[in-house]
């Protein structure tokens, strides 16, 4: 028989319409439509041939073929992997055996049982958020959910309210992603080491936010006391199928780092996106709130309500497919990679993109249409595992996955048994997709008492 190796493989077809001379610039100045125009040509395209071979895939099949049945072959791309500047090595960039080793001692963080245990500190910090709000008030509720995202955060890693640091976080979380642009430009580690005031300002703010996380560590190595929190299990944590030995402080440090910003930054976009998605549609709002009235019977949402807010998670899970906060992945072919009739080669980038198989219109009908009751049971058992992929897939599926559903369903509920919002229709609302799909300006609303 044939090895694959063995046969003749095509190249898969070029974009056409985009300039080629253009296409790394496209690339970095405007991904989401590029993604879209390259799928008219297929479900594997070759994007670039110059300074490097960059693949777009675009099936589900394929998809899972490089996340899942063949991820060995496949490490993070170049891109991704110049964030260790700024998140070290966690589980988002690290790889290979040090990766899965991360992933076993962090995992009992995130076991069902922990994650119980953090509703109550979810609600609760969304009801401290909602109740400072007054009835009228112009806001940006995108800030609002950033904040309260990262006091979730602090408190459910740390056994700490972060808010006293939380403008220092939240202003190294905001230049890390106006600069992410930076990171395609070939040389850009040594360009960051250049005397300018916005890699003095990133140097500086990484250098605020790791003395945060290294006292936070000291601390608790000293006290010796376990908080119940996540830091607290990660320090008790020790590689049973591997060395028997725990995590250093810098692991820990890179870990937290990782969790601490990741982690609250697609949360809060994905809550912020829904809020703007709800205030446009009201007959969905207006379904949303009635299972809230009929769920709750007007006290605060708790762990065990999780399992019956389905409307609910359904609201979520359908602006994720919108506005999926992580809106593509890369990876670097380590090896040669043959999808369907076509060979990629070792060292090639192949990208995928969740914001174009979201809007894939042979598994979303009237894609554009903001319809919960697309993720009604019957209807997801209809489409392919693949369409659908806003945490990733295989053995690099984001490991806060179910501690992000938890959130965003709990702080969806408690803040809308009070209150709902009304767009500002003068302020604009354009996408910013950087490392997350970030609203650039915001979202500004008028919040009404309910």
């Amino acid at each position: 028989m044939m090895t694959e190796k063995a046969k003749k493989f095509a190249d898969p077809p070029h974009i056409q319409g985009w300039n080629p001379f253009k296409g790394f610039m496209g690339i970095r100045r405007d991904p989401l439509n590029m993604f879209l125009h390259a799928r008219q040509f297929g479900d594997v395209v070759q994007l670039m041939r110059f300074p490097r071979k960059i693949y777009f895939i675009n099936h589900p099949d394929h998809i899972k073929d490089m996340l899942v049945t063949h991820n060995s072959r496949f490490h993070k791309n170049l891109i991704l992997q110049r964030t260790k500047r700024v998140l070290g090595n966690g589980l988002l960039t690290s790889e290979d055996e040090f990766h899965l080793r991360q992933r076993r001692l962090a995992q009992p963080a995130f076991h069902r049982q922990r994650i119980h245990g953090y509703a109550n500190v979810m609600a609760d910090l969304a009801a401290r958020e909602r109740d400072r709000w007054q009835n009228g008030t112009e806001m940006d509720i995108h800030v609002a959910m950033m904040k309260l995202t990262l006091a979730i955060a602090g408190k459910t890693l740390f056994d700490s309210d972060v808010e006293n640091d939380s403008d220092d976080i939240g202003r190294a979380m905001h230049i890390f992603m106006e600069m992410f642009g930076l990171m395609f430009l070939p040389g850009s580690q040594y360009i960051e080491m250049l005397p300018l005031p916005a890699f003095k300002r990133l140097r500086k703010s990484r250098a605020r936010v790791d003395e945060i996380i290294y006292g936070l560590i000291s601390e608790r190595r000293q006290s010796g006391r376990d908080h119940g929190d996540l830091l607290s299990m990660l320090i008790a944590a020790s590689d049973a199928e591997g060395d028997g030995t725990g995590m250093s402080d810098q692991q820990l440090h890179d870990e937290c780092l990782t969790i601490l910003l990741a982690g609250h930054e697609t949360t809060a976009n994905a809550l912020s996106w829904t809020w703007m998605l709800l205030a446009r549609n009201p007959e969905v709002e207006a379904k949303f709130h009635s299972e809230l009235e009929n769920v709750l019977q007007g006290r605060r949402p708790t762990a065990d309500d999780f399992s019956n807010l389905k409307y609910t998670e359904m609201v979520l899970a359908e602006s994720m497919r919108l506005y999926p906060p992580a809106w593509a992945m890369g990876r670097e072919a380590m090896e040669d990679h043959f999808v369907a009739d076509y060979r990629i080669p070792r060292g090639a980038m192949v990208l995928c993109s969740q914001w174009a198989m979201h809007r894939d219109e042979r598994y979303w009908s009237n894609p554009l249409k903001f319809d919960p009751e697309r993720f009604l049971p019957e209807a997801k058992a209809m489409r392919p595992k693949f369409s659908y992929f806003p945490f990733g897939g295989g053995p690099r599926l984001c490991i806060g996955e179910s501690f992000a559903w938890m959130e965003g369903v709990l702080v969806l509920a408690t803040i809308a048994q009070q209150w709902k919002f009304k767009l500002v229709e003068s302020h604009p609302i354009e996408l910013q997709p950087v490392i997350t799909l970030r609203p650039k300006h915001g979202i500004r609303v008028i919040a009404e008492k309910r």
